[in-house]
């Protein structure tokens, strides 16, 4: 799939032939089997400058596929392979096409404990959300501080954070906007589900009443301060979305009277070292018994109908995106 911009500034995004020849000199070439789409392709395909600089373009942050020519000792040809972060389908030509060429320094061997379908229900949504909580335990924060807080929990990262958090022994709160998936967020791990509007603060307090022992939020705003505001003495606060307002405003008070962690998650320039021990985690200790059900499947052709939907918050969990 390619976006494009016509000669009034307006986008658009429809499947074209391409050759591999118009893909960038990189070391290895992918045969892609599956993506994902994410918010960041959305904006992506439908024009964000900050995301984007140049098109036409064919975008897709994650992809998963089979080697079919490598100019790197480290792949071969037929080797399964991943590729989630670094500038895939940023301005490097991503996974929403048959074929992606890029670095070798870029990608992950397919764990052995995950299919090339299973990598992209997790793609960078999972491994964010992986990153996230990997930040929130290596700051202390355990099961028996209390319940944690998930966020924008029906979409792609917080529905894969409440499961993690499960996985990991945790009681989770999940907060979400869309009432009608309580069920489905109670089936995947949540221990209960409150209304959007319960984590978003208007008293213009700098402290709540303590409600969570840690939080991952995934909207950004007014939601993301709210959060800081209720979290529980040296809780950790984990903040990777900005859906909701790149804004934050809040005081210094959480921090210094309560010593609660603010901890960022940039899931695009994590180091491969790093990269690859979440992804053992995900493919075994971490990964939720129900992992196949929490994503929905689509084919190229749809993609530009769930492009406007993904960004208008009316998706839920993950969409995998079948190039093949």
């Amino acid at each position: 799939m390619v976006a494009r911009e016509s000669p009034d500034g307006r986008f658009s995004q429809k499947i074209e032939e391409r050759q591999v020849s118009d893909l960038p000199e990189n070391e290895v070439l992918i045969r892609v089997k599956y993506s994902g789409l994410n918010y960041k392709d959305a904006l992506s395909a439908s024009g964000n400058r900050g995301v984007t600089k140049k098109y036409p373009f064919q975008p897709g942050i994650d992809a998963s596929g089979i080697v079919e020519d490598s100019g790197n000792a480290l792949f071969r040809p037929g080797d399964e392979v991943l590729v989630t972060g670094y500038d895939l389908g940023m301005n490097t030509d991503g996974g929403f096409g048959e074929y992606i060429r890029v670095p070798a320094e870029w990608i992950v061997p397919r764990p052995q404990g995950l299919t090339l379908k299973a990598c992209m229900i997790y793609g960078t949504a999972g491994f964010t959300a992986a990153l996230g909580i990997d930040k929130m335990l290596r700051m202390g924060q355990t099961p028996g501080d209390g319940e944690v807080l998930v966020t924008g929990a029906s979409g792609g990262v917080g529905s894969l954070a409440v499961s993690i958090f499960s996985r990991l022994g945790f009681s989770v709160i999940a907060a979400t906007g869309k009432h009608e998936h309580s069920d489905h967020l109670m089936r995947i791990g949540a221990n209960r589900v409150i209304p959007r509007e319960a984590v978003d603060d208007d008293s213009g307090r700098p402290l709540l009443r303590t409600r969570w022992a840690g939080a991952y939020d995934t909207v950004g705003g007014n939601i993301l301060a709210t959060v800081i505001k209720a979290c529980k003495v040296h809780g950790s606060v984990a903040c990777c979305g900005n859906v909701r307002s790149y804004n934050l405003e809040t005081t210094i008070f959480p921090f210094i009277l309560n010593g609660v962690n603010l901890l960022g998650v940039n899931s695009a320039t994590c180091s491969m070292e790093h990269r690859r021990k979440l992804w053992d985690l995900l493919e075994d200790k971490w990964k939720p018994a129900h992992l196949d059900a929490m994503a929905k499947t689509i084919e190229l052709d749809d993609l530009p109908s769930y492009i406007p939907r993904i960004l208008e918050g009316k998706t839920t969990g993950r969409i995998v995106v079948n190039t093949g």
